[in-house]
């Protein structure tokens, strides 16, 4: 595959949406761990409750612009918002540039890997709206002819999330508790469906290394990592899948 100007064009196309998109998920992640309606309601600072105006709410340039301060009572606004923000674009720009104008189909996985990825962190929670979202999203650019084949696609859902269920039930036949949450196994089925069976060992792999590497870095810093505690699976898995995304897209697979 060949980079030029069309795939900056693309990648600064498809950064721009996701600034606008990081919005939309930061509210959507925040509203939803405090319980609110992410459709209900403007925007308003979490300190003086004013509502915000429009030059406030400019993702990413507002935050600099501000210094992550409310212009009124000068309260610090959530670092997730800018960080969520940052993330999508890059996401969108790495779509737009590895994929130009078919960028849109790994912008919307990345996109909903981010906000799957976001809640796992900050509140070890996977909800099935979103992860059914990511499900049918890959069922629907597979029907529409976007690689892989939707057979290919059917069979990674399927491999995806019976692996994992099978190494829970495996856990908690053996330990006698809980292992992994509920939200994994339907996670991985869905990242199946975009990305097909082929895939599926990748993602694993990378989310068991990045996973090793975090608890190494936690070590190295002097903090004691308990065996029971809890790792958001969710997150890691979601951090693998989208460069596997790349990477396929890439290789021309």
């Amino acid at each position: 595959m060949t980079f030029g100007a069309a795939s900056a064009t693309w990648a600064a196309i498809y950064g721009l949406a996701g600034a606008v998109a990081g919005s939309f998920i930061a509210a959507l992640v925040l509203r939803w761990l405090d319980d609110r309606s992410v459709l209900a309601g403007r925007s308003a600072c979490d300190g003086c409750g004013r509502t915000l105006r429009a030059w406030e709410l400019v993702p990413i340039v507002s935050a600099l612009a501000l210094r992550g301060r409310c212009a009124q009572c000068g309260v610090r606004i959530d670092p997730v918002h800018g960080r969520i923000e940052i993330v999508a674009a890059l996401i969108g720009v790495s779509a737009g540039w590895v994929a130009g104008p078919e960028g849109w189909t790994g912008a919307l996985f990345g996109w909903s890997l981010l906000a799957l990825a976001a809640l796992d962190a900050l509140a070890l929670w996977l909800p099935d709206r979103l992860t059914a979202w990511l499900a049918g999203t890959g069922l629907v650019t597979g029907t529409l002819g976007h690689g892989p084949l939707l057979g290919d696609r059917i069979v990674g859902g399927l491999a995806g999330f019976g692996t994992l269920w099978v190494i829970a039930a495996a856990y908690r036949h053996v330990r006698g508790r809980e292992g992994m949450g509920g939200g994994d196994p339907k996670l991985m089925g869905a990242i199946g469906l975009w990305l097909g069976w082929r895939m599926l060992p990748g993602v694993l792999l990378a989310a068991c290394v990045i996973g090793l590497g975090y608890v190494l870095l936690r070590r190295l810093l002097g903090t004691r990592v308990a065996a029971d505690e809890m790792v958001p699976l969710g997150l890691l898995l979601a951090v693998a899948a989208y460069p596997c995304w790349m990477l396929m897209i890439a290789s021309g697979a």
